[in-house]
C-alpha cells in the first residue's frame, strides 16, 4: 500500500464519501465478526437485539471522538498522535499497542484459522494442520513488502458485495424464499432484555469496531468536514441493520443451542437456508473476506509502527524502509509474525477462535476508552482551536462511552468458564506491552510517562511522516 503523494509532499483530496464508508465498513466486514455475530444470537436469543442497540449507540460515542480528533488536527495522525497531545507519550504507545497490534494478533489469527476450518469442512480439503493459515500469511507479507497490493485495491468492491450477501442471507431467511423453514424455528419470540444482554455486549461491540480508519485519510478526502463524520455514522448505522436482518434469519432457520455452540456458526445458517450450493458460495465469500482483511491490515499496522518508530516511540528498525520497494518490510514481517504466534500456541483449534475475537475486542475497547479521554482532555488544553466537528451533547458521549467500553471489558467472558482463560490472554498481552511503554518512554525517550506534547508540533511531524 503505498501513500497517494504528489511532489510537492501534499496529498491529494481525491477520496468522497462512498470510498470511505468502504474503508470503514471493508474494515468491519470479516468471518470473525460473521462469527461472533451468531455465536452471540445464539447465547442471548431474541434479546441479543437489545445487545446490538447498545454496542451502536457506543459505536455512535467512539465515532463522535474520533470525527472531532482528526477534524482538529487536520493530519494524516491516528490515536497515538491524539493521545500524545492529551495525555502523553506513555498512553499513545498502549492504545497503538492495545488498538492495532494486539487486535492483529488475535483477530488475524482467528480469521486464518476459521478459513482453513471452512475449507475443511465444505470442500474437504485436508492439509496437513496450519500449512494454509500460515501459507496465506506468508504470501500476504511477501505481497505487502513488494508493495502489491491487489486485494487492497479491490477493497471498495468486496465490502459492498459482501454486505450485500450478508443482507441477501438474511432477507432470504425472513422471508422463507429458500428451503423450507423448520417447524421448531417458526413461533418469534421477541425479548426485549434478558440477563445475557448486558453480558454480551463485548460480543456486540466487535461488530462495530473499525470504522475509525477513514480518519488517517482526511488529508486526502474531499469535503472532510462533511465526509469523515457522515461516513462513520453512516457506516454504522448500515452495519446495525445488516447484522439484525443476519441474525434474524439465523434465529428463524437455525436453534439457539447449534449458533452459540459452533464454531461455524454461518456454515450451519447458510446450509440450513441455501444447502449445498449456498456453502460453496460462503465458502468462496468468506475466503475473498479473509484475504482482504489480512492483506489490509499487513498494510496498515506496520505503518502505524513506522510512523511511531520515526517519532522516536518504538524501535528504530521498524522505520526502515525496503531499498527496491520502499515499504516498512521490518515492520511488516513483525506483525506477520506476532500474527502468526497463537496459530502456533493453539493450532488449527476452533476453540481457540472465540477467545482470540474476545480478546482482540477487550484490547480495541480499552483504545477508545483512551480516545474519550483523549477528547475531554484536549477540549480543556485548548478550549479556542477549531473544531470543525464537535460532539453532540459533549461531554456526554464520551462519558457514557467509557462507562459501556469499562463494562464490556468486564463483562467480555462470554461464559463463565471461559473468564480465566480470556483475561488471561488478553490482560498478559496488554500488561507485557504496558511494561514495554512505560520502559521506552522514561528510559529511551527520556520524557515523562503523562507528558503531552504541542499540538502544532505533531501535526506537522505526522504530514512528514507519510510513506
Amino acid at each position: 500500500m503505498t501513500s497517494d503523494v504528489q511532489q510537492t509532499g501534499t496529498l491529494k483530496r481525491t477520496l468522497g464519501f462512498s470510498q470511505l464508508l468502504a474503508v470503514g465498513v471493508g474494515l468491519v466486514v470479516s468471518q470473525g465478526v460473521m462469527v461472533l455475530m451468531l455465536q452471540g444470537a445464539g447465547i442471548g436469543g431474541f434479546g441479543f437485539f437489545t445487545t446490538m442497540g447498545l454496542a451502536y449507540l457506543l459505536a455512535l460515542f467512539y465515532v463522535f471522538s474520533f470525527a472531532e480528533l482528526s477534524l482538529l488536527f487536520k493530519s494524516p495522525g491516528t490515536l497515538s498522535t491524539y493521545t500524545e497531545a492529551a495525555i502523553g507519550n506513555f498512553p499513545a504507545i498502549v492504545a497503538v499497542f492495545a488498538g492495532y497490534l494486539v487486535v492483529a494478533m488475535f483477530a488475524l489469527s482467528a480469521e486464518l484459522v476459521l478459513i482453513e476450518l471452512m475449507l475443511k469442512e465444505v470442500i474437504g480439503i485436508e492439509l496437513p494442520p496450519m500449512v494454509l493459515a500460515i501459507g496465506l500469511l506468508a504470501i500476504f507479507t511477501l505481497l505487502n513488502i513488494r508493495g502489491v497490493d491487489i486485494f487492497a485495491t479491490m477493497q471498495s468492491a468486496l465490502s459492498f458485495i459482501m454486505i450485500a450477501a450478508i443482507s441477501l442471507i438474511g432477507l432470504a431467511s425472513i422471508y422463507g424464499v429458500a428451503l423450507p423453514r423448520p417447524e421448531s424455528q417458526l413461533v418469534l419470540k421477541v425479548v426485549f432484555a434478558d440477563s445475557n444482554v448486558l453480558a454480551l455486549l463485548a460480543l456486540a461491540i466487535w461488530g462495530f469496531v473499525g470504522l475509525e480508519f477513514v480518519c488517517p485519510l482526511v488529508s486526502e478526502t474531499k469535503d472532510p468536514e462533511r465526509n469523515i463524520p457522515r461516513s462513520m455514522i453512516i457506516g454504522a448505522t448500515v452495519i446495525l441493520a445488516m447484522y439484525v436482518v443476519y441474525c434474524l434469519g439465523a434465529l428463524l432457520y437455525v436453534p439457539q443451542e447449534t449458533l452459540a455452540g459452533s464454531a461455524l456458526p454461518h456454515y450451519e445458517y447458510v446450509g440450513a437456508v441455501f444447502g449445498e450450493t449456498g456453502l460453496v458460495f460462503l465458502t468462496l465469500a468468506a475466503f475473498t473476506a479473509t484475504c482482504s482483511t489480512v492483506n489490509t491490515s499487513l498494510a496498515a499496522v506496520p505503518r502505524m509502527l513506522f510512523g511511531m518508530a520515526k517519532n522516536g516511540q518504538t524501535f528504530s528498525a521498524f522505520g526502515k524502509l525496503h531499498p527496491k520497494y520502499n515499504t516498512p518490510w521490518v515492520a511488516i514481517v513483525f506483525v506477520a509474525v506476532v500474527t502468526g504466534g497463537p496459530i502456533f500456541v493453539y493450532g488449527v483449534n476452533a476453540d481457540a477462535i472465540i477467545l482470540l475475537l474476545v480478546g482482540a475486542a477487550i484490547a480495541w475497547l480499552l483504545a477508545y476508552i483512551i480516545v474519550h479521554i483523549d477528547v475531554i482532555v484536549l477540549r480543556r488544553r485548548y478550549p479556542d482551536r477549531d473544531r470543525p466537528f464537535k460532539t453532540p451533547l459533549y461531554p456526554l458521549p464520551q462519558i457514557l462511552g467509557i462507562i459501556g467500553m469499562a463494562y464490556a471489558i468486564w463483562n467480555a467472558s462470554p461464559a463463565p468458564e471461559l473468564t480465566k482463560q480470556v483475561f488471561s490472554i488478553a490482560g498478559g498481552v496488554l500488561l507485557a506491552g504496558a511494561l514495554f511503554a512505560a520502559y521506552w518512554v522514561k528510559v529511551v525517550m527520556k520524557k515523562g510517562l503523562f507528558t503531552p506534547e504541542p499540538i502544532d508540533h505533531l501535526i506537522e511531524r505526522d504530514s512528514n511522516n507519510q510513506v
